[in-house]
């Protein structure tokens, strides 16, 4: 018998899933502990787990999968056969379908390009450079590096009235930071600064004094004293950020972030089901405390998050660095986004996207 570590450790599936599969009846383990409730597996099991899996992967839904694990150590494997290439055509034809309304979304894109005309608004700004390299630093780690993704290699400058917001995302996670601007009276102008450019940009606010951020049709130039940085913005559309944002819900905490961050390093973890992930499970108590726990589901709790840890602690030295070292914690269900705020500014915070831990 295997136990249920082993069983995961030589499948490929986590050990949340075998637990999800469990509970679908889809892969019951031979062999449950009355007492302590603990799963064991027959070997032949690891095989169906590992077939499982790429079922999955596949997208096969779970009900033909109970059928094609129920056939696939028969004599006949008609049913098998049948299963999978009545879920390939389902594919094929998803697949065909998906390209129409791609195509027809390329289409009204097109569209779009031909009859709008590109701004590019001439602006020259005055800025804090204390307060524009603290909003830099507090989104700098959520830039994304994905090369399919070039929208999003770099920082949103978000320009309208007296505010400047700095934006950026992988789509994982999103940070926010806002520092206040002089000379714009025009409406909202957005920019994206490529991140060699946003790094050159950040290099150069080492001092206490103002600083002059100029835009002229696609160059983005910062002047520090006799010192500048420019380049070319990315021609790009950023996301609208704004509907990204969830409205303030939810238990919210205050933490100490030394406090919150050594826990976050010492505290319990798991891994994700791909092995590629440390997981902290979060959890707000009653009485304004934020504690971490080994599973999502202990105790029959439904209220316990699973989010990236690395990520977490990404985000928690971002928004630190600049703050009096309290942070807010906002969670709100298992599925919904992480907000981790400064407490002295609620314009700074970070999202984080939630790992589900049953599928």
């Amino acid at each position: 018998m295997r136990s249920i570590g082993e069983t995961a450790r030589d499948s490929g599936l986590g050990v949340s899933a075998l637990r999800f599969y469990d509970r679908a009846g889809v892969l019951v383990p031979a062999w449950v502990d009355p007492v302590s409730g603990y799963r064991w597996y027959a070997p032949g099991q690891v095989q169906e787990a590992r077939l499982l899996g790429r079922l999955r992967r596949a997208g096969m839904p779970l009900a033909d999968i109970r059928l094609v694990l129920a056939g696939w150590s028969g004599a006949d494997p008609e049913l098998v056969r049948t299963l999978l290439e009545a879920h390939l055509a389902r594919l094929e034809r998803g697949l065909s379908a998906a390209r129409d309304e791609f195509s027809a979304l390329r289409a009204v894109l097109d569209h779009r390009e031909n009859v709008m005309t590109s701004l590019r608004t001439a602006l020259r700004l005055s800025l804090a450079a204390p307060e524009l390299a603290a909003a830099l630093d507090t989104v700098r780690f959520a830039v994304s590096t994905d090369p399919d993704l070039p929208m999003l290699g770099g920082i949103l400058f978000d320009i309208e009235g007296e505010s400047l917001h700095v934006v950026a995302t992988d789509r994982y996670r999103l940070a926010v930071a806002r520092t206040g601007v002089a000379g714009h009276e025009g409406g909202r102008v957005q920019l994206v600064v490529p991140t060699p450019l946003a790094d050159a940009i950040r290099a150069l606010l080492d001092g206490e004094g103002a600083v002059r951020l100029i835009v002229d049709g696609d160059r983005v130039t910062l002047e520090a004293g006799d010192r500048r940085a420019a380049g070319p913005r990315l021609d790009h559309d950023f996301p609208d950020y704004r509907r990204l944002i969830p409205p303030t819900a939810g238990r919210r905490v205050l933490v100490d972030a030394s406090a919150f961050r050594q826990a976050l390093e010492t505290g319990p973890v798991r891994s994700g089901e791909d092995g590629g992930q440390t997981l902290s499970v979060l959890a707000a108590q009653d009485d304004g405390t934020v504690t971490l726990h080994a599973d999502a589901d202990a105790d029959g709790a439904p209220d316990r998050v699973a989010v990236n840890r690395d990520f977490l602690l990404d985000a928690v030295d971002a928004l630190a660095a600049g703050s009096d070292d309290r942070l807010a914690l906002e969670l709100v269900t298992p599925t919904a986004p992480i907000t981790i705020r400064r407490s002295d500014d609620e314009e700074a915070f970070s999202l984080l996207m939630p790992i589900r831990l049953d599928d």
